[in-house]
C-alpha cells in the first residue's frame, strides 16, 4: 500500500492521539513525529486497524520512554 485511504488516515489520526495523550501536553513535537513515522510505516505496508495501529504506537511510544531515560 503506498497511498493513504482517508480511513486509514483516520484510523492514524485517533491512534496518535490516544497514544500522545497520556504525555505531557500531548507530547512535544519531535515525539509526536516519531510516533507519527512509525504508524504511517506500518500502515503503508497494511497494517490499518486500530488495534494494529495501537500496538505500533505503544511500541514507538515505548521507544521514545526508553531512549529518553538512557
Amino acid at each position: 500500500m503506498t497511498k493513504i485511504d482517508e480511513r486509514t488516515a483516520a484510523n492514524l489520526d485517533v491512534v496518535l492521539e490516544e497514544v500522545c495523550g497520556g504525555l505531557p501536553h500531548g507530547g512535544d513535537h519531535e515525539s509526536r513525529k516519531h510516533i507519527a513515522q512509525k504508524l504511517l510505516q506500518s500502515a503503508k505496508k497494511g497494517n490499518v486497524t486500530l488495534d494494529g495501529l495501537r500496538n505500533v504506537g505503544t511500541r514507538a511510544l515505548s521507544e521514545l520512554s526508553r531512549s529518553k531515560s538512557a
